[in-house]
């Protein structure tokens, strides 16, 4: 082996070393939970989703530019954190001139309904996505997820993870009360 590739060989593992340094060092001071969006400031997604009954209304595009700011929740019977967010949204649906929909993801229609008559059902409208397709035009990385929407059905804001009273109380009922005014 002559000294050249030697060199290239030692060389590697600080090469590697620098360049995760550098990616450790960008993140720093960065919340790890703050996906971006790139439909911030954008209309949502054209979409229709049926109901969980048959002839019960589901959710569709339409229904977020009634002139309503809107919360869209994404969950999941089989997810553990929407479990825990559950209270929180029993409250947030409380809150008036905010209307609360959900969308089921890749759930099955029976286990969504067993998950919302044991916890109780706050949601307005819900649409059942069972493939998972809505959800990816929306951006969605995982459940829970809860999008902000303004009455013109533009996507303001977008939260990954369980609400808690911190994020409902800091950031989204006073983007909430913004849009009302």
């Amino acid at each position: 082996m002559n000294g050249k590739y030697r060199f290239l060989l030692a060389a590697l593992p600080l090469a590697v070393v620098i360049g995760l340094s550098g990616f450790f060092y960008d993140r720093l001071g960065k919340d790890p939970g703050e996906l971006p969006s790139v439909l911030i400031g954008k209309p949502v997604p054209e979409f229709t989703l049926p109901g969980l009954e048959d002839g019960a209304p589901g959710l569709a595009s339409a229904d977020l530019r009634s002139g309503t700011v809107t919360i869209v929740n994404v969950f999941a019977s089989w997810c553990a954190p929407c479990r825990i967010e559950h209270p929180m949204l029993t409250a947030l649906a409380k809150v008036p001139k905010i209307r609360l929909v959900g969308i089921a993801y890749k759930d099955k229609i029976e286990a969504t309904r067993a998950f919302l008559g044991e916890l109780g059902n706050p949601y307005a409208l819900i649409g059942a996505d069972v493939t998972g397709r809505v959800a990816i035009d929306w951006g969605v990385y995982g459940v829970p997820e809860t999008y902000l929407v303004s009455p013109g059905g533009e996507i303001v804001w977008k939260h990954v993870g369980p609400l808690d009273e911190t994020v409902i109380r800091g950031e989204l009922l006073p983007r909430a009360e913004k849009l009302l005014k």
